[in-house]
């Protein structure tokens, strides 16, 4: 497949909060840093070019957090990509503090909200993030603390839209009680469906559903895995049937996969050119 033939915008679009038009296949940062989420990239000069490359390929959805690195993540975006493509959106996340490689503790108090959304801003280089998401809801903070600080930074302008991660129906619907939800990011792949429920919650609600780790961390994507009989019918690779999949599933899902390197970039991309027909989404549906 040439290179020419690779674009995010064949996933299709969606426009988040109602103002924010993307491509429905982003880009998601987390492996760009170093192991377990901590630290400088193993190779910084391949993770710039990876960004870079994305957007060449259509990419205009890109989403970080604080938490990456802390603050790896979006250094590394600021330096690749800035001055930023006016159609750029950059979602982040805060209310997580990483504590050393792979640790993490929820911290929702309003004053660590409001101090990391400061911190994202000034290291990305914006006057306002896009799309700003509670990266988890803290049990021992009340909610209504955590989305009514998020609400005035919204009112302050420093942050256009609010968004859930890890979320169930009842508490997106409690949360945009508080304050309008635009989007919910959760764990969501052919192999674990556990957030269905929400999906077609915010599918009937035009909310963004945005599934982390749509290759269920390598599972889908792996030689002798399970899609190994269609993606040789088809052409294609697991991992490029595991991401049509979900961009089949739902015109609001939003995937957002990630990679350190240029290869499985572009081999994600091409998971755009791969069109499932309705037989083929059923087998899919019903391999796992």
């Amino acid at each position: 497949m040439s290179n020419q033939s690779l674009s995010a915008a064949k996933a299709g679009s969606f426009i988040i909060g109602g103002d924010l038009p993307i491509h429905r296949l982003g880009f998601g940062v987390m492996r760009l840093v170093g192991p377990g989420v901590w630290g400088e990239p193993c190779d910084r000069e391949e993770a710039i070019r990876v960004l870079r490359r994305s957007i060449e390929l259509g990419v205009n959805f890109i989403d970080t957090a604080d938490a990456y690195g802390p603050f790896v993540a979006d250094l590394l975006i600021r330096h690749a990509l800035y001055p930023y493509a006016s159609d750029l959106i950059i979602a982040s996340k805060v209310g997580l503090t990483r504590t050393g490689p792979n640790q993490m503790q929820v911290l929702g108090r309003p004053e660590y909200l409001r101090q990391q959304t400061e911190l994202n801003l000034r290291n990305l280089g914006l006057e306002q993030i896009d799309l700003l998401q509670l990266h988890r809801i803290d049990p021992k903070v009340p909610l209504a603390e955590q989305i009514g600080e998020l609400a005035l930074l919204k009112e302050e302008g420093k942050i256009r839209h609010i968004g859930l991660c890890e979320v169930n129906v009842e508490q997106l619907k409690a949360a945009n009680a508080i304050a309008p939800i635009v989007s919910v990011q959760n764990r969501f792949n052919l192999f674990d469906r556990n957030a269905e429920p929400l999906l077609e919650y915010a599918e009937a609600n035009g909310i963004a559903f945005i599934p982390w780790h749509p290759l269920a961390t390598g599972v889908l994507a792996r030689d002798g895995g399970p899609l190994d009989d269609l993606s040789a019918k088809l052409s294609t690779k697991p991992s490029q049937l595991a991401l049509a999949w979900l961009l089949k599933r739902s015109k609001v899902i939003l995937p957002i996969p990630g990679t350190s390197s240029i290869d499985h970039l572009e081999e994600n991309i091409a998971a755009t050119n791969v069109e499932l027909s309705d037989e083929d989404f059923l087998l899919l549906s019903n391999a796992i």
